[in-house]
């Protein structure tokens, strides 16, 4: 694992730093991209294998994972559905870069669960805008999910006052009752003094 990230005062991302996992099994690529991102402000975790790529989106949260698809031992269709399968990181943002140009290619990564796909060659600009594309869109699902919380909570307060208010009502209705029938037991008892 190999940690790319510079504070480029030139840089032109602004705003929280975000960490993007690299996995490729090609080193020379792995350095160009971790350098690349690194002066574009972003922190760049540098991963050669499936396995160890796992490992390290166990250990600890990433914005985005770049996912080589073809790699040796575990192929990163397999890393990805991996990555889909945890609860914990399914909704991960990936995007899947791959040598192979073939439609089919495209179809099996986002079949697999990839918010994008990149083949390879590919101009850095083009896959910069995707990651800020990818990361924008997990920022806002992310702000619904958290706006969803939120009023899932309220409606679980406001269910358990309703439920508060219906008993309270139902208390009251209950007092009435009786204060109805101990009135019409008191107007009984007047009427058979009264004769």
């Amino acid at each position: 694992m190999e940690l790319f990230g510079e504070q480029d005062t030139a840089s032109p991302r602004r705003g929280p730093v975000r960490t993007v996992l690299a996995v490729d099994d090609s080193r020379t690529n792995l350095a160009v991209i971790g350098k690349r991102l690194g002066h574009l402000g972003y922190l760049a975790v540098l991963c050669d294998n499936g396995p160890e790529a796992l490992d390290l989106i166990a250990a600890r949260g990433f914005d985005l994972v770049l996912l080589d698809m073809v790699m040796p031992g575990m192929s990163g269709v397999h890393v990805l559905r991996e990555i889909r399968g945890s609860r914990d990181t399914a909704d991960l943002p990936v995007i899947m870069l791959t040598g192979r140009s073939d439609p089919a290619a495209a179809v099996e990564a986002l079949a697999a669960g990839a918010d994008d796909h990149v083949a390879k060659p590919f101009a850095f600009e083009v896959l910069t805008a995707r990651i800020e594309r990818v990361l924008t869109r997990a920022r806002r699902i992310a702000d619904l999910k958290r706006s969803n919380a939120t009023l899932d909570a309220r409606i679980a307060a406001r269910a358990m006052e309703l439920g508060e208010t219906r008993n309270e009502l139902a208390a009251s209705r209950a007092d009435r009752q009786r204060l109805v029938a101990s009135i019409q037991a008191l107007n009984d008892q007047i009427e058979k003094l009264s004769l």
